[in-house]
């Protein structure tokens, strides 16, 4: 029966998948507020790289650990991104529709201003993938966050491809497939993104809840990719 057991390649698989799981419920509830999605997703990538690393094993103790250490920085980017994201998404329907009503050179100008939407759309997605993961494992200015998130996703652009064909796959089959999967969702996805992401990451690496955790040291405090 040593298929079924704990050390097994089975064992191991169900385990990922059970916490993927429980860290999908968690992160759901702790986004209820909205106001909260930074500080959850910070936490779930948190939680999911101890995962990565085989030192998941009080997930909710971890979750709710790394959910207070970054709730205030984690707080003010998610709202910087957050708007940012509406900005852009109003700008792009405005654009859009502009094009639409307009022929000639007017048309061209506002084909052009679109197409540096969709390049600020790509940035933006870039960041957003990244800046959490990166939060729940560096200590950082939140303007170098930013800076180092859009530098390393850019950096390691088929690793960034393959996070975002990750969480694609997953709505895919939750649309169009099984339903029901959905109980797996984010959490499943961070904990599989998370052994991709701490390779790149790894260098960067630092726990602020393990007093043995070297902190990355820069004259002027930046986090260099």
């Amino acid at each position: 029966m040593r298929f079924f057991s704990y050390d097994s390649k089975f064992g191991q698989l169900f385990l990922k998948l059970s916490y993927g799981c429980c860290l999908n419920i968690l992160w759901l509830v702790c986004c209820l507020p909205i106001v909260t999605i930074g500080a959850s997703t910070t936490a779930l990538y948190y939680t999911s790289f101890k995962i990565a690393k085989d030192e998941g094993s009080y997930i909710t103790t971890m979750f709710f650990r790394s959910f207070k250490q970054n709730f205030k920085q984690a707080t003010i980017i998610w709202l910087i991104m957050l708007f940012a994201g509406l900005l852009i998404g109003a700008d792009a329907i405005l654009l859009y529709r502009l094009r639409a009503a307009s022929t000639g050179t007017v048309a061209v100008i506002w084909t052009l201003l679109l197409a540096c939407i969709f390049a600020c759309m790509i940035a933006y997605a870039i960041v957003l993938a990244y800046i959490f993961p990166l939060l729940s494992i560096a200590s950082n200015t939140t303007a170098n966050m930013f800076k180092n998130a859009f530098l390393i996703g850019t950096h390691y652009l088929f690793v960034t491809i393959l996070v975002f064909f990750i969480h694609y796959a997953m709505f895919f089959l939750v649309v169009n497939v099984f339903t029901p999967l959905i109980i797996f969702g984010e959490g499943l996805c961070a904990v599989i993104s998370a052994h991709m992401l701490l390779k790149i990451l790894r260098p960067l690496l630092y726990d602020p809840n393990d007093p043995e955790s070297k902190k990355p040291d820069d004259a002027d405090g930046e986090t260099e990719p």
